[in-house]
């Protein structure tokens, strides 16, 4: 035998802590594998054996240092990860919710992370952000030579529900009235999210949101030479005529009063949903299923409904949300939705949070002419993402749409999957998170006044909400808690459009929405001549 074996010898010699010639083999070598060669033969048996205890136990006591050789054993792969979390310090730090501090001081942990441990520039970026983050330009334009005042912000708190201030990495809230339902609260509770997500990253900054539906900072209030700068007003929806900067909804973090759960897990089960009945085997159907009393506009579309006189291939539900609640939401599971080829998207009292889970059903959603659009939703475009209906005429337009897409299928098809993609993959919660903090950057840079704490203003964190929440709220508040800050950075902000490329945008929608009256006009002139 030779004292060194090459290839197959030297790794073992490694792994056991022995080197090659000096060293600890070369110990080895002196103290125990020369004398064996100088024994007689009888004595051969004896040193054999001894040498076989002491290599064994030798080798016993380096596997607990070196597991990966003996992999075969679930001990060894514990101690695998023991030893690796030792030598390599995990990535990011994880947060805890200090429900402890809240009980002893009533006020927020003294220790709340405002900072990252790691150096955030360090951190991998995950490319440019979509398309429709390039709005964030255009929302913030009035205030681009300007910049907003303190007396702007201060004349937005006619309407507003609550005034929040970012100093130093921490929350502070000034409620001036409370929102409908926990709208206000989910909102916060979401802005916080965003704290633990980037801690340190936001700058300070003041801001003010109303949680009502509909936006109302006019635009005609504010264009002429003498105009004062408008207020700056923060809510869910926007619309052509107004300037309110619109900022992603509540919803996402829950919404306790319809049992919806946070966009993370139920986008996971709408997309579970779309697995059970694949687009041709689903009912050849538009379907709606919603509260119609809150606009007229609804009620104008439940005329539409199958009769027996009568089928413009809708199939319309009117939802009762107090019989639902006493039933505990048997019949609103929106993952058990996904079942008609088409489903139909129509406003209420102005934007519906109900869009973004029509747009991910991999059905055609059927969008009735909208007013009012949210942070993502000027994304999207007619015949990719979904089919235009008229609002004027609901029932033609809707028989329209089905019987086009039943006779082009793939086409159909092709459009239902374009918008479940857009939802899964540009509407996560990443970019939830990235949108929120680059609009609240982007804002933060037109103050032209330093953040200060109101005087009537509370701290707010995450403990203070959620320690003494009780029931679905509690348990959607720790559904969607962060629990340490990401890994990688915000997505990159694109450039705003420069006009031309805004005006292509824009005459491209007009485009396609003109396109499909012309076919739907051709189809009803030749069904009433036959």
């Amino acid at each position: 035998m030779r004292e060194n074996s090459g290839n197959v010898w030297s790794p073992l010699q490694r792994n056991l802590g022995f080197g090659h010639g000096s060293g600890q083999f070369g110990h080895f070598r002196e103290v125990i594998w020369r004398p064996f060669m100088k024994l007689s033969a009888r004595s051969y048996g004896l040193y054999a054996l001894f040498l076989l205890l002491l290599v064994g136990a030798f080798v016993c006591t380096r596997m607990l240092d070196y597991p990966t050789i003996f992999a075969g054993s679930a001990s060894s792969a514990e101690k695998l990860s023991t030893s690796k979390s030792q030598i390599y310090p995990q990535k990011t730090q994880t947060i805890p919710l200090n429900c402890n501090a809240i009980n002893h001081t009533g006020t927020c942990p003294r220790d709340y992370p405002t900072t990252p441990k790691n150096d955030p520039d360090n951190r991998p970026s995950p490319g440019t952000c979509p398309d429709y983050f390039r709005w964030i330009h255009e929302d913030l334009r009035p205030w681009a030579h300007t910049g907003i005042t303190r007396d702007a912000i201060e004349r937005a708190k006619k309407t507003a529900n609550f005034r929040l201030v970012i100093v130093n990495g921490k929350a502070y809230v000034e409620t001036f009235e409370k929102s409908f339902q926990t709208r206000d609260v989910f909102t916060l509770w979401g802005i916080l999210q965003l704290l633990r997500r980037y801690p340190g990253k936001l700058p300070d900054l003041e801001m003010m949101f109303d949680c009502v539906d509909w936006p109302v900072i006019k635009s005609t209030d504010y264009n002429g030479p003498d105009s004062p700068v408008p207020p700056p007003l923060f809510r869910y929806c926007g619309n052509d005529d107004s300037l309110d900067l619109v900022f992603p909804d509540w919803s996402f973090w829950g919404w306790i009063e319809t049992n919806i759960k946070p966009w993370e897990a139920l986008s996971k089960d709408l997309k579970e949903g779309n697995k059970r009945l694949n687009w041709m085997e689903r009912e050849p159907y538009a379907y709606w299923k919603g509260n119609p009393i809150v606009a007229e506009t609804r009620q104008d579309l439940l005329k539409c409904n199958v009769s027996e006189n009568q089928d413009w291939n809708a199939r319309l539900y009117a939802q009762d949300w107090g019989r639902e609640v006493q039933e505990g939401y048997k019949k609103s599971n929106l993952a058990s939705q996904c079942i008609h080829r088409y489903k139909i998207y129509i406003e209420g009292s102005a934007w519906s949070v109900s869009e973004k889970y029509i747009l991910a059903c991999d059905s055609v959603t059927l969008i009735v002419t909208p007013h009012y659009y949210d942070f993502f939703t000027r994304g999207l475009m007619p015949m990719q993402h979904y089919w235009p209906v008229k609002e004027d005429d609901k029932c033609k337009s809707i028989k329209f749409s089905v019987n086009w897409g039943n006779n082009h299928k793939k086409k159909a098809i092709a459009i239902g999957k374009a918008a479940s993609d857009f939802i899964q993959e540009e509407l996560k919660m990443d970019y939830v998170y990235d949108y929120m903090f680059h609009l609240l950057n982007q804002y933060s840079k037109l103050l032209k006044f330093k953040p200060t704490i109101p005087q009537k203003a509370t701290e707010l964190c995450s403990e203070t909400m959620a320690c003494q929440a009780e029931g679905l709220q509690k348990k959607f508040m720790m559904d969607s808690l962060v629990t340490s800050p990401a890994e990688t950075s915000p997505c990159t902000l694109p450039p705003p459009y420069d006009p031309p490329s805004l005006n292509a945008v824009l005459r491209r929608k007009e485009n396609s929405m003109r396109k499909v009256e012309l076919w739907e006009k051709n189809y009803w002139d030749n069904h009433s001549k036959q």
